[in-house]
């Protein structure tokens, strides 16, 4: 197979790098301070917004991992994709309304204002690690890949390097803004080039019926049956919810999106344009995983079925084209991961221990950040090849980290009665609960905990438990305080209220309600 690209092919990729770094230099001279820096003057209308989430979520990685799991394990990973409508749905209810009112700069900010300074510290190193080696690093390695069979005689880490500087260039310059801007443009692109690849294999293998000749019936079943070993029915319930309301709910990578919209109703409508668009997945990047199955029967390697079908399948010039949208995902991905760790360490860190640093100081004390950032991914990247397949990489390090998370965000929105003592006694658990697994899947991997989803529910449950348990013996914050981070039913009658003033199809509510309906339409189809 003939992996070269023609010289149309590659100066259309070359005008859209350009045209990117140029944007992350036009964005860059507009900035004054830190808000404008890391959260683009607080001004992002709904559109910017679910591009920017659909544009981040679906990376490069995504692409690459999606493609091979369709390939491999069947519809099945479509639940993350479905299930991430409901978790933004359940985030623009009851969570975004919070982090708006009390006007964050990161989302472990938050957990300052329930608890204490040393439990949002927690979460935003949790939160910068997993963006270091799950957002960033596992990006690279998958842009990595493509880039690789167009120069195979360039080592992996040279052109790991190459794509990690392109985007570090525009995303220190232009900070937030130059990172939703360029993220719109990269969703269009990955839209229309994911489509255009499912379509064209669709025709080259001659229709549904020759991937439904070689695939068993079960291939195709998004729900699986309870004694699925991979993901059964309840699983999806249970610990595909739970990394979904971290990843969309408490994972600065994605909302920091949210925390710079207009308005609250900006913000709902942006989560509901995302959640439209992840309704797409299944057909643009899942499919060509099963059309690979006609066209490849023999592939080894999961994460290169995307790749091989972009070279295979695509004419020059749509090569080009196609090529740049993986390119653009990729940079989406980069330059998200890139800004959020700049704003956490920024923010959480370097703010807390210079408290005298002007605006403009911590400004530029970010960019900094972000090229040091930039080299730790750079470093760890190669090593995400150890795994079998990517998405496994993904999926089980968001589950080894995010249950102690998700418990201290859940208890603190939803319970009056937690408070520091209890947070406190959760973070010990539930980070030693993180080191015991991951130890055992590292060194005695003959210990079998069963399936990871339901491992970290139960992880979840037990730091819930302790966090609880341990509060009764603490001190509760002043009802004053926990009147501005706590959620009552009094949130939903007042919301209520301002909604009557929008016509019905500014309601997100409704918007909501028919998200829901076409996902069970799509499950009840699958």
């Amino acid at each position: 197979m003939n992996f070269n690209l023609s010289t149309l092919d590659l100066g259309i990729i070359v005008f859209y790098l350009l045209a990117v770094v140029a944007l992350g230099f036009y964005f860059g001279s507009k900035h004054k301070n830190a808000e404008d820096y890391f959260l683009a003057g607080r001004n992002l209308t709904w559109p910017i917004i679910g591009f920017s989430l659909f544009a981040s979520n679906m990376s490069s990685n995504s692409l690459v991992g999606l493609a091979g799991a369709g390939y491999a394990d069947g519809f099945m990973v479509y639940s993350y994709e479905w299930m991430a409508v409901i978790v933004l749905i359940i985030f623009a209810v009851f969570f975004l309304p919070f982090y708006l009112k009390n006007k964050i700069f990161t989302i472990p900010e938050y957990l300052e204002r329930r608890y204490s300074y040393a439990v949002r510290a927690y979460a935003s190193f949790i939160a910068i690690t997993l963006n270091i080696l799950v957002d960033i690093a596992a990006t690279l390695y998958a842009g990595g890949l493509v880039i690789n069979l167009i120069f195979p005689d360039l080592a992996l880490w040279q052109i790991i390097i190459g794509l990690a500087l392109i985007a570090g260039v525009y995303t220190i310059t232009g900070g937030l803004s130059s990172v939703m801007y360029t993220d719109a443009v990269q969703a269009v692109i990955l839209i229309f080039g994911s489509s255009v690849i499912s379509y064209l294999a669709y025709v080259e293998v001659g229709g549904w019926d020759a991937v439904v000749a070689i695939t068993d019936a079960e291939h195709f079943k998004v729900m699986k049956p309870m004694d699925d070993e991979s993901m059964p029915w309840p699983s999806v319930f249970t610990g595909v919810l739970l990394i979904g309301f971290y990843f969309w709910g408490t994972n600065q990578y994605i909302t920091q999106r949210t925390l710079a919209s207009k308005n609250l109703r900006q913000g709902q409508w942006g989560a509901m344009f995302a959640g439209f668009l992840k309704l797409s997945i299944l057909f643009i990047m899942i499919y060509p995983g099963a059309f690979a199955r006609v066209l490849y029967p023999n592939m080894e390697k999961m994460d290169m079925i995307y790749p091989t079908m972009l070279f295979d399948l695509l004419p020059t010039g749509l090569l080009g084209i196609v090529l740049a949208g993986l390119i653009a995902a990729m940079m989406s991905s980069l330059d998200s991961g890139l800004n959020s760790v700049s704003t956490l360490i920024t923010m959480d860190f370097v703010k807390k221990l210079k408290p005298e640093a002007s605006s403009k100081q911590l400004m530029n004390i970010g960019r900094v950040i972000t090229a040091i950032v930039m080299v730790i991914a750079i470093v760890w990247a190669p090593q995400i090849g150890n795994f079998e397949k990517l998405w496994d990489y993904l999926q089980n390090t968001l589950a080894w980290f995010c249950p102690p998370v998700v418990a201290l965000f859940v208890m603190g929105l939803f319970t009056k009665k937690s408070n520091n003592l209890g947070a406190l006694a959760s973070i010990v658990v539930g980070f030693s609960l993180t080191v015991l697994l991951i130890g055992l899947k590292m060194y005695a991997p003959e210990y079998k905990l069963g399936n990871f989803l339901y491992v970290a529910t139960v992880h979840f449950l037990i730091c819930c438990l302790v966090l609880y348990i341990f509060s009764l013996f603490g001190t509760a914050k002043p009802e004053a305080e926990l009147a501005k981070v706590v959620w009552t039913s009094e949130e939903i009658k007042n919301e209520t209220i301002s909604l009557r003033e929008l016509p019905w199809y500014k309601n997100y509510r409704i918007q909501a309600v028919a998200l829901i309906i076409l996902v069970i339409i799509i499950l009840i189809a699958n």
